[in-house]
Formats: C-alpha cells, structure tokens, sequence
C-alpha cells in the first residue's frame, strides 16, 4: 500500500545520507527523491547504483571531521 505521509527525518536532494540500518547497513550515498511511495527514497551510491531503501533506515552522513591533527 502506497503511503503519502512521510516518516523519518527529511532529505534534500544532494544531501550525503548512510544506511543506518538494513541488510547494507552504512553503506553512503547521495539522496536523489522520494518514490511515489514516500516511505521509500532513491539514492545513489559511491559505485554510481541507483537503489531504492526505505526511509527510515535513512540518516544524514556524518560531517567529516575537521582541523589540524595534534
């Protein structure tokens, strides 16, 4: 059944996302759009895929973490 009522934090498209949870848990990418189910989400990954993950196992990529090394 197709859902209209988004769960999980939003995206944007180009926002840097990771797998937080599922079968290829942390595996990156970059979120393109919803399906028409907006439960689910196309996102790209490093190897140039397109594949379609549920939102919930969606999370924002974690910053790089920046400054000088002590």
């Amino acid at each position: 059944m197709l859902s209209n009522r988004p769960v999980g934090p939003a995206f944007r498209e180009g926002d840097e996302v990771v797998l937080a949870e599922g079968t290829y848990q942390g595996t990156p990418g970059i979120f393109l759009r919803l399906t028409k189910d907006v439960n689910w989400a196309e996102i790209s990954e490093r190897n140039g895929s397109i594949r379609q993950h549920p939102m919930a196992w969606l999370a924002h990529a974690p910053e790089a973490k920046r400054g000088t090394v002590p």
